[in-house]
């Protein structure tokens, strides 16, 4: 019974946690979200390593990340009342990573991956796994995008969503990556 205006079971949704770096957020991610929100009711996008900016490997700090990710769901039509976006910090000890976690997003069913030991993480911690199919991961890695950003290659841009390359643009991101390798 629903008192004072209260959505019955809005905590017991069906969640999936879909955890990334998103250095840069790509299509092959945008499809792996696509993926889960039609097995879930309520996705929770992961921004891991949420600490670490302005390396080679992790570049955007986490809130240029949240504004990627919600732009390029926003540009795909996607019902953002459905997803969370939460920046999680980088815990350096896996046993208890799933546990970790727990304590940043709301209650979740499922994890979503296809990294072997996020996998094995999420299953050890009593987690049922989905696994999303790979979306040409040779062709959207954004290790990839990256070394073609610092290459100069503007062949990047086709890799990622229209929203997020606007995004990098606007924060002068490959400028940024540029500097941070000591390529002019």
């Amino acid at each position: 019974m629903c008192t004072r205006g209260e959505h019955p079971m809005v905590y017991h949704r069906v969640r999936g946690v879909y955890p990334g770096r998103f250095q840069p957020m790509h299509r092959g991610h945008l499809q792996v979200i696509k993926w889960a929100l039609e097995k879930v009711e309520e996705l929770v996008i992961v921004i891991g390593t949420a600490q670490e900016s302005h390396t080679i490997a992790n570049p955007f700090t986490a809130g240029e990340r949240m504004v990627m990710i919600r732009e390029a769901l926003r540009e795909s039509g996607i019902d953002m009342s459905r997803v969370y976006i939460v920046p999680v910090p980088d815990i350096l000890m896996n046993a208890v990573w799933a546990h970790y976690l727990k304590l940043y997003v709301p209650e979740f069913r499922y994890g979503i991956a296809r990294n072997p030991l996020v996998v094995r993480l999420f299953k050890e911690a009593g987690y049922e796994v989905l696994v999303p199919p790979p979306y040409d991961r040779d062709k959207y890695s954004s290790t990839r995008i990256r070394r073609m950003m610092i290459l100069g290659d503007e062949g990047w841009r086709e890799l990622v969503p229209p929203a997020v390359a606007r995004v990098i643009d606007e924060i002068k991101g490959v400028e940024r990556l540029r500097e941070v390798t000591g390529r002019d």
